[in-house]
């Protein structure tokens, strides 16, 4: 027998847990079911958990220029990556225990933990229990795509999901995507004090925008330029990813 609900949400990424209380609020009855993590990608592995990093890489950063402002610091500075990781996660717990938290006192709301599979076009299974609705909202986001690079397959790469693990200093990072993620990862880690690389095979970096807007004016600053120049990244642009990739003795990560 089919528990009946006025909606069901399947995901609790950056939509659902606001839709799901704004229905309750107007009186429905709704199910929200999570496969995994609370919150979804932008507070597991996207926004909240970049963010963060990337606040530890510029504090590593302002650190290394402190002489240029004056200051004098005693001492050679250094990067902990086990801490800038253990500093991330913390902030990370307390927006997913939040968005848990928060879904699971709202009242006429019944969150459900589980892989959800359609039975029918008004029916999900999660586990054991089975729930009907004539309003069904899917909310579960995406993941990242891997792209059909020869040799991808021999060899151990990152992607932006699993570089969230990472609590080491890479010797060399190869950025595979000159656009936003992977300028991102790219500035990061290069802060942190890894030589990087980014390939991309477009002949300039965030390509998909008009290239007067990534030259200077919409970002205040050229990508292609300020990266090689201020970061010291190196940037391999209209280059296709040779078959020997797996000789290449770099960590890899891949974001388009």
């Amino acid at each position: 027998m089919a528990t009946k609900y006025d909606a069901i949400i399947i995901g609790t990424g950056q939509a659902g847990p606001s839709l799901a209380v704004r229905l309750v609020g107007a009186g429905m009855k709704v199910a929200i079911v999570e496969r995994k993590l609370f919150g979804g990608t932008c507070v597991n592995t996207g926004c909240i958990p970049t963010k963060t990093l990337v606040a530890s890489a510029r504090a590593a950063h302002v650190v290394r220029r402190a002489g240029e402002y004056g200051v004098t610091i005693g001492g050679a500075s250094a990067v902990d990556m086990k801490k800038v990781k253990e500093r991330k996660d913390a902030v990370v717990h307390l927006s997913n225990e939040g968005v848990e938290k928060w879904l699971k006192s709202t009242q006429n709301l019944t969150v459900y933990e589980g892989h959800a599979r359609f039975t029918g076009a008004h029916q999900v299974r999660v586990g054991d229990e089975l729930l009907d609705a004539d309003k069904i909202f899917i909310n579960v986001g995406g993941r990242a795509s891997r792209p059909p690079l020869p040799g991808l397959d021999q060899v151990s790469y990152l992607n932006n999901s699993t570089m969230m693990d990472v609590d080491f200093l890479p010797a060399h990072l190869i950025v595979i995507g000159g656009s936003y993620i992977g300028l991102e990862f790219a500035q990061m880690y290069r802060r942190f004090g890894s030589e990087v690389t980014i390939v991309e095979m477009a002949p300039r970096l965030i390509h998909r925008e008009e290239s007067s807007k990534t030259r200077s004016s919409r970002f205040g600053w050229a990508p292609n330029a300020s990266l090689s120049k201020s970061e010291a990244i190196r940037l391999r642009c209209r280059l296709i990813v040779p078959p020997a990739i797996r000789a290449w003795s770099a960590r890899m990560c891949c974001s388009r």
